[in-house]
């Protein structure tokens, strides 16, 4: 099945009346997406060993966005039992909205996947190292803290402090800095250059990398387009009128960025030196 005409088999989704997205004004970032959209890790990114190399590093990016994903899902929606009807009811349709995306998306050649297990699909088929991304999830099944998983599965030092703050995010139980990490340090900042080296490997070699060009495109296309609006409207209501949230919002939605330049400059370095 093509992608096109799998695109025509998707359910109608939540119309977004208006172009404007409260959260857009009122959220602070400084300088710092422009830093993360220019960084210089993408222009290293130039072969197919260095593109493994990034993987590697970047799947711990893609389980952490899964994890703040479920985070906002639970302070959105209901997700125990016995359920009981949360207070925004547009908020927990826009929430489930992304979760059905993210989690269980359907695929051009039939089935559905999680856009995290896309990646490790991609992965396998470049022949990047999953193991320790697998370690520390089975590690997590059999019921070890993320501090336990994340030590056997040592992953590398940056992506562990990626993921570790992240999770202090998620601790803090607050809804408006969970959503604004999901929404301003997401998959979407990364720009053509890399999307573009992809797109030249995946013509010459499709086996290897047409998997990885298409989670790109679709998880990119799905942010564009759909989930980054969305997110920001939940940002707007979470926050409503009150300034202090407003202000923990882009405290919170800086830190998720300059995590993920910090991160961005250890893959960059490690690159840089093959």
């Amino acid at each position: 099945m093509s992608i096109a005409t799998r695109e025509q088999t998707v359910a109608p989704t939540l119309s977004l009346p208006g172009d404007s997205s409260p959260a857009d004004d009122r959220i602070e970032l400084g300088d710092s997406r422009d830093r993360l959209v220019g960084h210089r890790v993408y222009g290293l990114i130039d072969s197919p060993e260095r593109l493994r190399r990034f993987m590697e590093a970047h799947v711990w990016a893609v389980w952490d966005f899964q994890s703040l994903l479920k985070a906002m899902q639970r302070h959105l929606s209901c997700v125990g039992v016995p359920w009981l009807p949360t207070p925004d009811a547009e908020a927990r349709r826009l929430v489930n909205e992304i979760v059905l995306d993210e989690e269980s998306d359907m695929l051009p050649d039939g089935g559905y996947a999680s856009h995290f297990e896309l990646y490790l699909e991609s992965m396998r088929a470049a022949g990047a190292d999953t193991g320790p991304i697998e370690l520390a999830l089975s590690r997590l099944r059999q019921g070890d803290s993320l501090s336990v998983a994340l030590a056997a599965a040592n992953p590398p030092a940056a992506a562990r402090r990626f993921v570790e703050r992240s999770f202090e995010i998620i601790a803090s139980d607050e809804a408006h800095r969970v959503v604004a990490a999901f929404t301003y340090g997401r998959e979407d900042v990364i720009p053509d250059m890399f999307r573009q080296v992809v797109a030249m490997l995946a013509e010459r070699e499709p086996e290897a990398w047409g998997r990885f060009r298409f989670y790109l495109e679709r998880h990119i296309e799905h942010d564009d387009e759909r989930h980054g609006p969305i997110c920001r409207r939940i940002v707007g209501r979470m926050c409503g009128e009150n300034p202090r949230k407003w202000a923990e919002a882009s405290e919170t939605a800086r830190t998720a960025i300059e995590s993920r330049i910090e991160f961005w400059d250890a893959v960059a370095q490690r690159l840089a030196a093959e």
